[in-house]
């Protein structure tokens, strides 16, 4: 009796889960402010200001992004390796975030006719907030046990969501009502400010509370050791056949949610719907998101992580074959909201089940590496979008080539042992 009394206590969060999962609160309004929606309208009206054409300005837009991702893609593995040496992974978390958080307050100092020095420090704000959420990431081990790692995972992209949108319905509220009599230009640059002090002020207890637990010990050439490590994780991945295959699945899958997500304004601007109702329409998928991510961690307790997420590769394999018929709002809204059950559960249990098959002890390291293929994976989705698109003239026939790249996710995902590697121990 009273062991079913104990089945039956709510799950509560341990402090330092509550300050594993407020870390994801703080750093999320850098996605949708930064990299989504604020920012590139700001860059798009400061390069029209000085005379540069649309086609240079996206083209530069383009080649940041190429860098910043290039940048992290190169140094995550052995930033990763560094991280797993004792005393080393909180100083790198730190370093980085403080680059993002600065560089996106520098933002709003930025003089008008400087668009050059906004894009450096664009790329080095990208590259801050790509480089700390590895330590973030890998940090997970050490925020909980195993078998809370689905919901712990889940619950912080649930509240990134969240935490994501409110800076930006701040920003929206002063735009639309215009109560504050500044120019848009202004406000813009007030948003950059907020979202700075949000992630800086929301770390705050992630600095305080979560501590590396585990780690290698240093060696003497710290530096030296961390190359030649990376160097024989590689030579021998052979004895990590089950982490590869599942980063061989992530590689595509993602590669699918990530192309739909960033492309998902492209494909409602072609069957006509305005940058306003776009707007309202990408808000209602990040509410959808929460409760979502956040039941896919309950569901994961009951299921396995790993059938979850071939729930979530199903439900992007039915938005592939729904897009087909895609003509008006409504359908697109209903494509929108099928995207937010899906997005965060998907992707935190890909991350919790990531740590669960990983030595601990290389967290860091091999995090490392899950961040190189979830960059690199950002490219071919795009590219068989565009291909399809020009072949077709349709976009929408586009999002269903999409899902060749879910199958062959599902698939290599299928031949996964999602057994975590403490109870092979």
């Amino acid at each position: 009796m009273d062991e079913i009394k104990e089945k039956k206590k709510p799950f509560k969060y341990t402090k330092l889960e509550k300050s594993w999962i407020l870390q994801d609160w703080a750093n999320s309004a850098y996605s949708i402010m930064i990299t989504t929606a604020v920012f590139p309208l700001f860059f798009k009206a400061i390069t029209e200001s000085n005379g540069i054409s649309d086609a240079s300005s996206t083209a530069w837009w383009g080649y940041v992004n190429a860098l910043s991702t290039l940048i992290v893609s190169v140094l995550a593995p052995l930033l990763g390796t560094l991280a797993d040496y004792k005393g080393y992974r909180n100083p790198l978390f730190t370093l980085a975030t403080m680059l993002g958080v600065i560089a996106t307050l520098l933002f709003a100092f930025v003089p008008d006719d400087s668009w050059q020095l906004l894009l450096i420090l664009y790329t080095l704000s990208s590259v801050g907030f790509a480089a700390s959420n590895i330590f973030y990431d890998a940090s997970l081990v050490d925020a909980t046990t195993s078998e809370r790692m689905d919901r712990v995972s889940s619950s912080g992209f649930g509240w990134g969501y969240i935490g994501s949108t409110i800076p930006f319905m701040i920003f929206i509220f002063f735009q639309l009502t215009g109560i504050l009599p500044i120019s848009t230009g202004l406000l813009t640059k007030y948003a950059f400010i907020l979202t700075a002090l949000w992630w800086f002020i929301f770390t705050i207890p992630y600095w305080k509370n979560v501590k590396q637990k585990t780690y290698i010990e240093k060696p003497p050439h710290v530096v030296a050791h961390s190359f030649k490590r990376l160097w024989q994780t590689l030579k021998h991945i052979r004895q990590y056949r089950n982490v590869f295959l599942f980063l061989l699945g992530y590689f595509f899958y993602i590669d699918g949610v990530g192309t739909i997500f960033t492309m998902a304004t492209t494909f409602g601007t072609d069957i006509g719907i305005s940058a306003n109702n776009l707007i309202v329409i990408m808000l209602i998928v990040q509410f959808v998101a929460f409760p979502f991510s956040i039941l896919y961690g309950v569901l994961a307790k009951h299921f396995g992580n790993k059938r979850m997420i071939f729930i979530g590769i199903l439900t992007y394999v039915g938005i592939c074959l729904f897009a087909i018929q895609m003509d008006s709002m409504l359908k697109f809204i209903i494509l929108a909201v099928l995207v937010g059950t899906a997005q965060g559960g998907i992707q935190s249990l890909s991350r919790s089940l990531f740590a669960q098959i990983i030595p601990q002890e290389s967290s860091n390291e091999f995090f490392g590496f899950y961040n190189i293929f979830g960059k690199f994976a950002a490219v071919m989705g795009p590219l068989i979008v565009g291909i399809i698109t020009s072949v077709t003239g349709h976009s929408t026939d586009g999002v269903f080539a999409l899902i060749i790249l879910f199958i062959v996710g599902g698939i290599f995902l299928h031949f996964v042992d999602s057994t975590p590697i403490e109870q092979k121990k």
